[in-house]
């Protein structure tokens, strides 16, 4: 890689057309906004061209001796008149811009958050949540700063700088080209300094998202840092990470620090030679190129040029610092756009599910109501509907998978689990158990094999009602801000308060919410950490209750709890699973032991399937992990 292409920004072609393509949804808007600012930046140039008369005009009443006012009054009239208009059209467009930007920000936060909800599970596990929390935080502020700031920063100087140019023509175009070799030299500043400082400010944005994934990441695992007395470690770890940012920063900051003193001093030495060379050609009597022919010097028209010679200059500079937060702002923006262009979950089932009811004669038909029947509604080619009952018979036919291509983590899972039987996944970490549950929700899709449910492809389904027909019960609970009852509801959204409350019942949390400070109405936060493990987990039973999902997953629901609470938990799931098709995968076997069918993996293989007595008997794999033989982990 050349030196190039390392200062090269790092952002793609496109971002700023498609961001141009937000802010022209208030097109009127933009175009007032932008009227605004010519207006602004034409009266601007109006004051220093009346300078011109004014000095003339002094010169003239003091050579003359005149005391009448009345030329120079109506020339700062007009000056007056025209600063009064420039301040009001500062105001205006940068109130319009203001309400631009955040309506601009507010829908791009929108689709942002809209598309992440449509994303596969992958692309969590695939990426640092800490820098996807960076893009809602950061790297919307430095869009906002673009939009809000630099780009109408540098319209405006822009408009300053041709207007004050073609006046500059007006007046002398051999002052005119003074300050254009000026110019070049401010050139090959910006070029060499400001390159560097958006090269340093777009490595920042990038940095800064490195630290915010390390530290949430950091802040999930305090306990576990504590515990192993890991403090001195991750500190220094961060300290790399921070390092990296400091310097990124520091580097950005120094070259966009340095950048305005060295322009504003070349300014000053335009102005000084400006200044010499005018003066030189006035006094010796010199006639001046204008773009209307040669013209005298006069006094007036050499501050006019002087003045209009700062303006010039300034908003040069202006545009020069602001194209490194530009840079930086379509950093942040490109990032935002990559979450957005990133692909969503494919969804091509056809086959949805439905509440039913029977008739007197066994018919079933759809209703909209909660009726604890389901079915599956598959529209046919031909357009006829079938309805076929949701019984909980789930096969796995010679199922392969991996998470990468390149390597396949379950092999040749074959099973079957007819309606209303507990099936049981034992084996040690990394054996395939959770990878399976995975496959049933399609949170990834198989590579090879067939998954069946009620004989339907899975694929057929959609996710959404395949998802709604798996109830889930994890080991590690996540309980969102909010009540108690809110949390619970969370499995069905229509659920009745009644119905929450016989959920919770039936989960055996009931008599300890009751006991909290506002009962069902007890606010939880930091996902409930004032509650026990135990508690949590029974809120979860509730939840996946209420939702009525035929067909259960337990992964390691108790796991994570004592042996008393324990036992309260699975009363709760024992409740739970009545009549339902049910997956359980457990560490402790004593869980499992009711089971119908117990399959034991390893190495992504079910190399032994059977009851617990049947197990036993073989006295292979399960009956030495049951015994205490072999350990699970």
């Amino acid at each position: 890689m050349n030196k190039k292409e390392r200062m090269a920004p790092n952002f793609r072609k496109g971002t700023f057309k498609r961001l141009m393509g937000y802010l022209f949804r208030y097109k009127w808007f933009v175009i007032i906004v932008m009227v605004c600012i010519v207006i602004s930046a034409l009266c601007g140039v109006l004051g220093s061209v009346l300078l011109k008369q004014i000095v003339d005009i002094i010169e003239k009443m003091v050579s003359t001796h005149s005391t009448d006012f009345t030329e120079l009054a109506k020339v700062i009239g007009i000056m007056a008149g025209g600063y009064l208009l420039a301040i009001a059209s500062n105001f205006l467009y940068n109130f319009l811009m203001t309400i631009v930007g955040q309506r601009v920000m507010r829908e791009i936060r929108d689709e942002l958050f809209t598309k992440m909800q449509k994303l596969p599970v992958k692309y969590f596990d695939t990426h640092n949540k800490g820098d996807i929390m960076s893009t809602y935080t950061n790297d919307t502020d430095t869009l906002r700063e673009l939009i809000g700031r630099s780009l109408p920063s540098i319209f405006s100087a822009a408009c300053t700088v041709i207007a004050v140019f073609v006046s500059m023509l007006m007046y002398s175009i051999y002052l005119t080209g003074v300050v254009i070799l000026v110019l070049i030299v401010m050139f090959m500043v910006i070029k060499k300094v400001g390159g560097k400082s958006g090269f340093y400010f777009v490595k920042q944005q990038q940095s800064v998202g490195q630290v915010n994934g390390y530290v949430e990441e950091m802040i999930n695992g305090q306990k576990v840092i504590k515990v192993f007395n890991h403090e001195e470690e991750v500190k220094r770890d961060f300290d790399k990470v921070n390092d990296n940012y400091r310097n990124n920063t520091t580097k950005a900051n120094i070259y966009a620090n340095i950048f305005m003193p060295i322009m504003g001093n070349i300014g000053y030495f335009q102005y000084v030679l400006l200044a010499v060379v005018g003066g030189a050609l006035a006094i010796n009597g010199v006639k001046t190129l204008t773009l209307t022919g040669f013209t005298e010097l006069t006094l007036g028209t050499i501050v006019s040029f002087l003045t209009l010679s700062r303006s010039f200059t300034n908003p040069i500079s202006q545009i020069s610092q602001n194209i490194n937060f530009v840079l930086m702002g379509l950093a942040g923006t490109d990032r935002i756009f990559k979450i957005m262009d990133e692909e969503p979950e494919v969804d091509d089932g056809y086959v949805y599910l439905v509440n039913v009811y029977e008739d007197e004669n066994g018919d079933i038909h759809e209703t909209d109501k909660h009726t604890k029947l389901w079915a599956w509604k598959h529209r046919h080619g031909d357009g006829t509907l079938t309805y076929t009952r949701l019984a909980g018979d789930i096969t796995m036919f010679d199922v392969d998978f991996g998470y990468v291509p390149e390597k396949t983590v379950l092999h040749d899972i074959t099973l079957y689990a007819k309606p209303g039987q507990k099936i049981a996944f034992v084996g040690a970490t990394g054996a395939g158990k959770t990878t399976i549950t995975n496959l049933l929700n399609r949170f990834y899709d198989i590579a090879d094999g067939k998954i069946r449910y009620d004989n339907i492809n899975i694929n057929k389904i959609k996710k959404g009602d395949l998802r709604r027909s798996l109830g889930m019960v994890l080991q590690d609970t996540n309980l969102f801000t909010g009540t108690v009852r809110e949390n619970i509801r969370y499995g069905r959204l229509d659920a009745t308060d009644e119905e929450i409350e016989q959920a919770a019942k039936t989960a055996n949390a009931h008599d300890f919410i009751i006991r909290l400070p506002e009962g069902y109405d007890t606010m939880l936060t930091h996902n409930g950490a004032n509650l026990s493990q135990g508690q949590r987990q029974l809120i979860s039973i509730a939840r996946a209750e209420v939702a009525d999902a035929p067909v259960m997953i337990l992964d390691e629901a108790t796991s994570s709890i004592d042996t008393r609470t324990e036992l309260l938990v699975q009363k709760g799931m024992d409740n739970l699973i009545k009549g339902r098709t049910v997956f359980v995968i457990a560490h402790r076997l004593s869980t499992v032991r009711n089971s119908d069918v117990i399959m034991v993996l390893d190495g992504g293989r079910i190399i032994e399937r059977g009851t617990h007595e049947q197990l036993l008997e073989q006295k292979g794999t399960y009956y030495q992990l049951y015994t205490g033989a072999f350990e699970l982990e």
